[in-house]
């Protein structure tokens, strides 16, 4: 066990010196930020740094002092020294990979207050002078010895990272004209107005009208440029969204508080829905904090315990939109609750005859491979404790539940449990439906809907197409 031990008053001698060695890390920049509130661009935009005094991002100037305090309170004099007075003087930036070295030395002893004078230098690895100054502290009367207390380990999640991409990916593109189906509580009508505000949407609101312009007026929002259509209730909303997409008026819908059954109800009408060739199905683009990359989620929503073909159209479905977002070669793992078929789990036999079916070009543009259970699909450790010998094992671009339960249940955990980030959009019909939980915040709508807008403006000689 490691110890920290204090130097009291009586103790202490002129000339008595400790130090600190610590290499500055990005991770260190971006948390003391967190810490600190202080966001000042020239420590974190390395754009605007660019053109700054230093042309590069440079540590907060109190992070080395911060580490002066550390060596005071830690080391020398440890334990039970109280700050008194600190001045200091900044003469170097601090950039990422450089090693401070910081020194602290007794300069005067104060018998009738029991203070301390110490002289405080920190050093790069080249030897310059970064901060110079002087510290006063009480130092301490007691002897301590204690056991060095372990800290928490801090990681760093940047929740926005792939919702920047996404975002990234539709400048520059023109606006869809959007039927948004009933959008009469708070979270449906703010994703509708954030995302024609940011240019993704032009938004068609088809609601209630005196139900919709109480709730603008309530929420202090201004929806007299937009389109409205009065329909009496969400039942008709929904077949009007759907009458429009047909007739080319709008390219894409998104609901807003219905429930998801009376618009799918309308979508997948056979005399008066949108269908087309391809089953109908929903994916979650989830932003997972500990996964290095976007995680596609299918069928969630729609497919309740989809057959075997179904499950075909399902992941040709996911595929097609990990094209658009710049993803040539999705790697799909099909879940099972094991890695080996098992005649009494269907969905074992389902993943190798889906498997087959890639082989014979019957899924195209993806790399398959299953049954997988969870952990093998996205940990590499886990899929090679267990002997699985896969290009997909590991690096799962999409996962393929077996059934609407398990994919909802999934996709939830993550949001509620690990901090997941999610856009939730509905292939297969003739336009990209935006479908989303109630739950969900304007921010998901957002990027659910710039998932739409990609649909819709992608090559169409580039689109899949049914065989």
């Amino acid at each position: 066990m490691e110890y920290i031990e204090n130097h009291t008053f009586d103790e202490v001698e002129v000339g008595d010196t400790a130090q600190l060695v610590r290499t500055l890390k990005a991770e260190d920049i971006q948390l003391f930020a967190v810490m600190s509130g202080d966001i000042n661009p020239a420590h974190l935009d390395s754009e605007y740094a660019r053109n700054s005094l230093f042309h590069e991002v440079i540590a907060h100037g109190m992070w080395g002092g911060a580490l002066i305090s550390t060596v005071l309170g830690t080391q020398y004099p440890g334990p039970g020294t109280i700050y008194i007075n600190q001045s200091l003087h900044f003469s170097h930036p601090l950039r990422v990979g450089d090693t401070v070295t910081v020194m602290v030395t007794v300069a005067e002893k104060n018998v009738h207050n029991q203070h301390l004078l110490l002289e405080c230098k920190c050093t790069n690895q080249n030897g310059a002078a970064v901060i110079s100054g002087t510290a006063e502290v009480l130092a301490p009367s007691v002897k301590v010895k204690l056991p060095r207390m372990s800290l928490p380990d801090v990681q760093l999640i940047d929740r926005d990272t792939h919702y920047r991409q996404i975002m990234a990916r539709v400048q520059g593109l023109k606006p869809m004209k959007m039927a948004v189906v009933h959008p009469c509580d708070r979270e449906s009508l703010l994703g509708a107005i954030e995302s024609a505000e940011v240019g993704l949407l032009v938004p068609v609101l088809i609601a209630p009208t005196d139900k919709l312009n109480k709730l603008a007026e309530s929420l202090g929002v201004d929806i007299s440029q937009y389109e409205r259509i009065d329909v009496p209730h969400s039942h008709a909303a929904a077949a009007k969204a759907v009458e429009l997409a047909r007739d080319g008026a709008v390219e894409a819908l998104m609901k807003g508080s219905l429930h998801t059954d009376e618009l799918m109800a309308a979508v997948i009408s056979p005399t008066s829905g949108l269908r087309t060739g391809r089953r109908v199905s929903h994916v979650f683009v989830m932003d997972v904090p500990r996964y290095p990359k976007p995680l596609f989620i299918t069928d969630a929503a729609i497919n309740i315990v989809p057959n075997l073909l179904e499950k075909r159209d399902i992941i040709q479905n996911a595929i097609d939109l990990a094209h658009v977002l710049g993803i040539a070669v999705p790697k799909v793992a099909i879940l099972s609750a094991i890695e080996t078929i098992n005649e009494k789990l269907r969905s074992t036999l389902d993943a190798a005859a889906l498997c087959k079916m890639a082989d014979r070009g019957q899924i195209t543009g993806g790399l398959l491979d299953g049954p997988l259970a969870f952990d093998n699909a996205v940990s590499l450790a886990a899929a090679q404790i267990k002997g699985i010998h896969s290009e997909v094992a590991g690096f799962a671009d999409i996962i393929v539940m077996p059934d609407l339960e398990s994919g909802n249940l999934l996709a939830k955990e993550l949001q509620y449990l690990a901090d997941a980030q999610a856009a939730g959009i509905v292939l297969g019909a003739k336009v990209p439906i935006v479908l989303t939980s109630r739950a969900d915040n304007a921010h998901t709508r957002t990027a659910s809907c710039a998932l739409a807008l990609l649909l819709t403006r992608y090559p169409s000689d580039e689109k899949a197409v049914d065989a």
